[in-house]
């Protein structure tokens, strides 16, 4: 027996399939819609981590930069403010503001002083006082 070979015809479109295109095709764009809108929150999220690095990581730059200037600055006035004491005081001096600047001589030490026994003050008898009258 020779196989029969069958000839198939395709059906001609219906309402039905029509309808059921459709709703696969909303399906479908309503998957990817979604896919699509979560995949865009997480690259703006991923966005949003990324620009709160960069700027934590401008501020701690610029705040070691500021603190190295103000290093710098702090030096400078003390220089400038030892400079300025160093030339106004033969000035002060001469107006008699201040006292000529001694060398510091090199200290000895001391030697430590015995200790002494104190003695207890001697206290002074109290005054007496008149007593007062009472009025009645």
């Amino acid at each position: 027996m020779p196989a029969k070979k069958t000839t198939r015809k395709t059906p001609e479109p219906t309402l039905r399939h029509v309808w059921l295109a459709g709703l696969g095709l909303i399906a479908v764009a309503r998957r990817e819609a979604v896919a699509t809108a979560k995949e865009a929150a997480d690259r703006l999220q991923a966005a949003r981590e990324h620009a709160e690095s960069l700027a934590g990581q401008a501020q701690r730059d610029v705040l070691g930069r500021l603190a190295d200037v103000r290093e710098q600055g702090e030096a400078r006035v003390d220089r400038f403010s030892a400079e300025v004491e160093t030339r106004l005081q033969p000035v002060l001096t001469k107006l008699g503001l201040k006292q000529p600047a001694r060398k510091a001589a090199p200290r000895a030490r001391k030697k430590p002083a015995a200790k002494r026994a104190r003695a207890t003050p001697v206290r002074k008898p109290a005054t007496k006082r008149p007593a007062r009258r009472s009025r009645a």
